[in-house]
């Protein structure tokens, strides 16, 4: 496969139906929940679960989304994403890019660039990147 960065994280989807729109393709929609499946799993491979940001009452809320749509996918075929993360600034910012590949062709369908900032689950407020998601996701940062 043919990825934008290095040592990707990636994994695999089968489009169903349920993710097609009016227009007979994968609705827009539905990209952002492979993209925040894909976030969880690679998240869960660093050794942070949603047991530990609820331990920690801390979140990773998205603050901006830049996505282009370069092909439709449909119904039936096999994507592969990839994600990596980008920038991590060690206070309060996580940024992460993805890019959703059609396996038959290998053709690039999205590119995704998403800002998270650090929250608490409680409140809501602005906080800190707690030591334990600097020890799991620093470590993991790929340079563009």
């Amino acid at each position: 496969m043919q990825w934008d960065l290095a040592q990707p994280f990636t994994t695999r989807f089968t489009v169903t139906a349920e993710a097609i729109d009016h227009y007979k393709h994968v609705n827009n929609a539905e990209y952002l929940r492979y993209i925040e499946e894909v976030s969880w799993q690679h998240s869960n491979k660093l050794g942070l679960t949603m047991d530990d940001y609820e331990r920690l009452d801390r979140a990773l809320v998205v603050i901006r989304h830049e996505i282009d749509y370069t092909a439709p996918a449909f119904e039936g075929e096999e994507l592969e994403m990839a994600t990596w993360i980008v920038e991590y600034d060690q206070r309060f910012r996580v940024a992460r890019q993805f890019q959703l590949v059609r396996i038959s062709d290998q053709k690039t369908l999205m590119r995704c660039y998403t800002r998270f900032a650090c929250v608490t689950l409680t409140s809501g407020k602005l906080r800190r990147l707690p030591l334990e998601f600097n020890t799991a996701y620093l470590p993991a940062v790929v340079t563009k």
